[in-house]
């Protein structure tokens, strides 16, 4: 188990390293006004951003996620672990089930962690140099946060971050488990690693396309506030004006750049996941490869 989370730790900082900089594109094109739009998609946005702040604003709010990611990962682990034998067998439903609360779960540190995320990678939108920072960095954040609006305000977004995590964690272990048994994943294998990185990358996937409107809609809430203005009175409310002003290609903002990122940073957990514990337990006889969970954004995923 501690090997796991170990493993877990390592796999998922290179994820965010990867990742990060199609978060901060997705943020940004989710929240963006549709009136006075600053991007044109998804290529403007990664350009406009390196012109106007730099490769580093790429990385705005990139110290949320690392600080959250040793807690998300013994969270993730134990509670799929754990739940796995509990429910006696490994079978695909019971991969969903205990990828499900895994999910549910980290809700609890998932959700402050994207909060901060998220206000970090709006603020100073446009500038080179912010001329004036509300937040030094992602703890800064949320204890100005805490200070302003209490538990409740750290806690923003927590009801829709818990309706994502909890079927999108589920669907990445089934289609993580089917895809490894389907490949013949086994460790002995030439090709274990590329069968890896394309099962993680896929699942990645799979798990994001399965709840991503309810992403835009946490990410709108998340933001709603920044500059002492509110919009919306709730889930159901930032649903109906989204969806009145803008449509329903409101749902699909930043899809793009999410699914770009989705590969590469599970990807990047499973090689990093897989050569960690391959040189840990190079001694030892391993008969199939585990089922290890790519935890990023998980962010996140």
């Amino acid at each position: 188990m501690a090997m796991d989370f170990l493993a877990g730790c390592a796999g998922g900082a290179a994820g965010v390293l990867v990742g990060h900089p199609f978060d901060t594109v997705k943020v940004r094109l989710q929240v963006q006004s549709v009136s006075k739009p600053l991007y044109r998609g998804t290529i403007h946005c990664f350009q406009s951003i390196i012109k106007q702040e730099s490769a580093w604003g790429l990385y705005k709010g990139v110290g949320s996620p690392m600080m959250g990611l040793t807690f998300i990962n013994a969270l993730v682990f134990g509670v799929q672990g754990n739940t796995i034998r509990y429910l006696g067998s490994d079978t695909p439903f019971n991969q969903f089930l205990a990828g499900a609360a895994a999910g549910a779960i980290q809700c609890v540190i998932c959700c402050p962690m994207e909060l901060a995320k998220t206000r970090m990678q709006l603020q100073g939108t446009g500038e080179y140099k912010s001329k004036s920072k509300n937040y030094k960095n992602s703890l800064d954040c949320l204890v100005k946060i805490h200070r302003k609006e209490g538990l409740r305000g750290i806690n923003r977004g927590m009801v829709t971050t818990f309706l994502r995590e909890t079927p999108s964690f589920g669907f990445y272990f089934l289609t993580y488990d089917y895809l490894t048994r389907y490949l013949g994943c086994e460790f002995n294998d030439n090709f274990i690693i590329p069968k890896l990185l394309f099962a993680g990358g896929m699942s990645g996937i799979v798990s994001w396309l399965s709840t991503y409107p309810i992403d835009v809609i946490k990410s709108r809430l998340q933001a709603d506030g920044i500059g002492g203005v509110n919009n919306y009175n709730g889930i159901l409310d930032c649903v109906r004006k989204s969806y009145q002003v803008e449509g329903w290609r409101v749902f699909t903002r930043g899809l793009t750049s999410t699914l770009l990122r989705a590969f590469p940073v599970n990807a990047a957990t499973f090689a990093t996941v897989t050569l960690f514990l391959m040189y840990m337990r190079s001694e030892n006889t391993i008969k199939e490869c585990d089922a290890v969970p790519a935890i990023q954004q998980p962010t996140s995923m």
